[in-house]
């Protein structure tokens, strides 16, 4: 793990691995690095992958303010900058993949290809009331059994290592309260990407069959908007596709990458 000074003001925590073509994976609301931990030793050595805590979680700086997706952006693309990588590969999990798709559409120069893991089209929507009520009830600082209790809201369709869930709920009290109810603040005001402009790199589209939390259509609607991509649907998965199918995940990132047509 190395610590990088952005030009946004703001310090990262980041780990590397492998050496080669870039990949930068981004986490989701909610989650650090270590939401990657079972997929990182799973991909090609052939890539380099660069695995930030993003800006309030983690091992990161924790400002008190810059939680929208604009500032997320602006992060991931000063990281890219401070690293010296003219463009990469870009994956992001649930609401990683909705930042991931705010860098693809607004600096193409920056992405190579992107594979969204779970992620949504839109989520520019109140949130449930029982979600909502779950954040307002967090303690400050958060708790074990507040995680706990919103862990229970995303059931799992798969099985799940307890020493990975119990690594994502370590990971999880590492967010400041103002934090979590900040991000997703920023998330849900935001313009939704693929409404901003369009994603014109090649994109690698992964979904559970069984998703319980996004809408059944934000899949087919990512796929309708983003003019060179494909769709796979993983049966018997929910919403956390990168927890549950760690080894499809990285069989079907491997074999994106891998494709000729697809370099630069």
């Amino acid at each position: 793990m190395r610590r990088v000074m952005l030009a946004t003001g703001v310090e990262l925590a980041v780990h590397e691995v492998g050496d080669g073509e870039p990949m930068l994976l981004l986490h989701a609301w909610g989650e650090t690095h270590r939401v990657f931990d079972r997929l990182v030793p799973l991909l090609p050595r052939s890539l380099r992958l660069v695995i930030p805590d993003q800006r309030g979680v983690g091992e990161s700086a924790k400002p008190a303010g810059g939680y929208t997706l604009h500032d997320a952006a602006a992060d991931m693309v000063a990281l890219l900058d401070a690293l010296g990588l003219d463009a990469c590969w870009l994956a992001g999990t649930s609401s990683g993949g909705y930042l991931a798709q705010q860098v693809a559409v607004h600096h193409p120069e920056r992405v190579r290809g992107l594979v969204l893991i779970g992620a949504p089209s839109d989520l520019g929507q109140p949130l449930p009331a029982a979600f909502d009520e779950l954040l307002s009830s967090f303690h400050d600082p958060v708790t074990q059994g507040d995680v706990e209790a919103l862990n229970g809201a995303l059931p799992l369709h798969a099985p799940v290592p307890e020493t990975f869930l119990d690594d994502q709920l370590t990971a999880a009290l590492t967010i400041p309260t103002g934090v979590w109810r900040a991000v997703i603040d920023g998330l849900v005001a935001a313009v939704p990407p693929i409404r901003t402009g369009p994603v014109t790199v090649p994109t690698l589209i992964l979904w559970g069959a069984e998703e319980d939390v996004l809408p059944a259509g934000q899949a087919h609607e990512l796929a309708a908007a983003i003019d060179d991509s494909r769709l796979v649907t993983y049966e018997r998965t929910g919403h956390l596709v990168l927890w549950e199918r760690p080894e499809r995940v990285a069989a079907d990132i491997a074999a994106f990458v891998a494709q000729p047509w697809l370099r630069r």
